[in-house]
């Protein structure tokens, strides 16, 4: 465990008192005018592009990924940052067929999409849904391992870590929303940029003996040639983690288009732009963001390898890689480290109280939506800004309340997230597909694709986790004969992997959903989505970009496929 100096607290302390204050400042309002729903949850409908795209890295990076990224790093090596570079491709495919639509119909969530698509039922599941899946998982992982990390770096006792973070992410956000947050993102990620090089050029310049980073990296990469394979082979120990070429063509395509596609926290930063070309440069300025975390987060971990071979948990690769700064540069990168933390729960808590007062509070009272703040409604709208001000309160007690009991009994927190959302994912994919690019899909199919989704998904976890496990019991070999083991074995189904069990889920559910929007055909006026206007040509610099990212990602698999 570390401690931090005088001066690194000291820079700690600056931190946290200019980010708040710059927080506060920004989100600001003109005298006389009131926020409203538009104001508090959509940043007014105005982010610039580098706004929505450092507000999306932070927004998705935070302890678990940090932490979590670099002890994987430590354990798999190089071929972990597939969950981030591919997810650079993603972003492109986002931002080219998504948002045209999206922003064409001016949807502010995404359960609000599903009533405009399918009908008044699935909104309000999928958005209860939404709140459980964020408040006891997503927000109470993200303080929890936080609380870790401020731990195992500062020295500060774990309880008081997990208030803290949890109460100065709540005041960060609590008046200006997200305008406070996303406005202030592109120093949260100035800052985490700069402090994950710093850790990153130290170890490998003290691996290289002092001879610079190429010499590190060199060294590194002929001492330990297994940790820079991107393409796991099937004996691969982690091959169950990490699929082989399922990472490129696989199951790591449904969670990263439910991720970065039909997530509201993610989404919502490009749903508040300007205008549809903002949203697309903001994406593309993420994009790129993307490629350059592996060499952030990954890289520390696996520099450990060599600078620190002894370790007992894989997670503790980034906190001991801490102890090689020097005092003051360890309270910036610390700083850093937090402002992951406080940018992705401030985040959270804020699409927590959108969903919550924009689809479910305001429906039921029947009061308009759409932040238009006409004659009147401003009442209305100060009424909504205020529920979603103690929906924002009310959520992070309950995380801090929540944390240790379910995550603080789990060993493996960040796997506990995957496996988890990893239920519904398929499902929700499903659905948006379908409801983006699909006319006929109906209500009734898309109920279908989620209740399958989680049901096959539970089904193939519990039954076929070990070998010939069914219903939960071990069958022996020769008790079953060539009937139940034999189904697995040469299906593939024993021990399947994450990712492809997402996929298999995936593929039924996509089959039954088409079925039952065909057979049981929904009323005609339940589809409000227009296509009209909706163009899918994107701008030179966004095509440009583009290419560069496709280019880039060619380059990096050939070199360490």
């Amino acid at each position: 465990m570390t401690s931090l100096s005088q001066i690194d607290l000291i820079v700690v302390i600056i931190y946290a008192i200019g980010i708040f204050g710059l927080a506060q400042w920004v989100s600001r309002e003109k005298a006389g005018h009131a926020k409203d729903t538009s104001d508090y949850f959509l940043a007014s409908k105005s982010l610039p592009w580098w706004a929505i795209g450092a507000s999306l890295i932070a927004a998705n990076i935070s302890a678990e990924q940090i932490v979590g990224m670099a002890g994987s790093g430590y354990k798999i090596g190089l071929a972990i940052a597939s969950y981030e570079w591919m997810a650079a491709l993603t972003l492109l495919i986002v931002g080219k067929y998504f948002l045209p639509i999206f922003l064409k119909n001016q949807i502010y969530t995404m359960p609000q999409f599903l009533e405009q698509r399918y009908g008044k039922v699935l909104p309000v599941l999928m958005a209860v849904f939404w709140l459980a899946l964020y408040v006891f998982v997503n927000l109470t992982s993200i303080i929890w391992l936080g609380s870790i990390a401020v731990h195992k770096v500062a020295g500060i006792d774990q309880n008081a870590a997990l208030i803290a973070l949890g109460l100065f992410a709540l005041l960060y956000q609590l008046y200006g929303g997200l305008k406070a947050v996303a406005l202030t993102d592109i120093v949260q990620v100035t800052l985490l940029v700069m402090g994950g090089l710093i850790v990153s050029y130290l170890t490998l310049d003290q691996i290289g003996g002092g001879q610079g980073i190429v010499a590190g990296f060199s060294t590194l990469m002929n001492a330990h040639p297994e940790k820079f394979d991107m393409i796991l082979s099937p004996d691969n120990p982690y091959y169950k983690d990490l699929p082989g070429i399922a990472v490129l063509v696989g199951g790591m395509w449904i969670a990263n288009l439910s991720y970065w596609g039909f997530n509201q926290y993610i989404i919502q930063r490009a749903l508040a732009a300007k205008n549809l070309g903002e949203a697309q440069k903001g994406i593309t300025l993420a994009a790129y963001l993307k490629l350059l975390m592996p060499v952030i987060i990954v890289l520390p971990g696996i520099a450990a390898v060599m600078l620190a071979p002894n370790l007992a948990v894989g997670d503790e690769a980034y906190p001991t890689m801490l102890k090689l700064l020097p005092p003051g540069l360890l309270g910036l990168v610390f700083a850093a480290l937090v402002a992951a933390i406080i940018a992705s729960t401030a985040s959270k808590i804020n699409s927590i109280g959108t969903i919550f007062t924009l689809d479910l509070y305001a429906k039921a009272r029947g009061i308009n939506t759409r932040g238009e703040n006409g004659e009147g409604q401003t009442g209305q709208e100060k009424h909504l800004v205020l529920v979603g001000r103690i929906v924002a309160a009310v959520a992070v007690v309950i995380a801090i309340l929540a944390a240790r009991p379910l995550i603080g009994q789990s060993d493996q927190a960040f796997q506990f997230i995957q496996e988890f959302s990893g239920f519904f994912t398929p499902g929700i994919t499903v659905i948006f597909l379908l409801g983006l690019f699909w006319k006929p899909a109906t209500e009734n199919g898309a109920i279908t694709a989620a209740i399958m989704s989680v049901f096959m998904s539970w089904f193939m976890w519990v039954n076929w986790a070990a070998p010939h496990d069914f219903l939960g019991m071990q069958i022996p070999v020769n008790v079953v004969g060539t009937s139940v083991a034999a189904f697995q074995d040469v299906l593939g189904l024993t021990g399947m992997p994450f990712m492809n069990r997402m996929m298999v889920v995936f593929f039924v559910s996509l089959g039954l959903a088409v079925v039952v929007s065909l057979v049981f055909k929904g009323s005609g006026d339940a589809n409000r989505v227009t296509m009209e206007g909706v163009s899918f040509k994107t701008p030179n610099v966004f095509n440009i970009a583009g290419i560069g990212v496709i280019l880039i990602l060619i380059a990096l698999y050939s070199v360490w496929w």
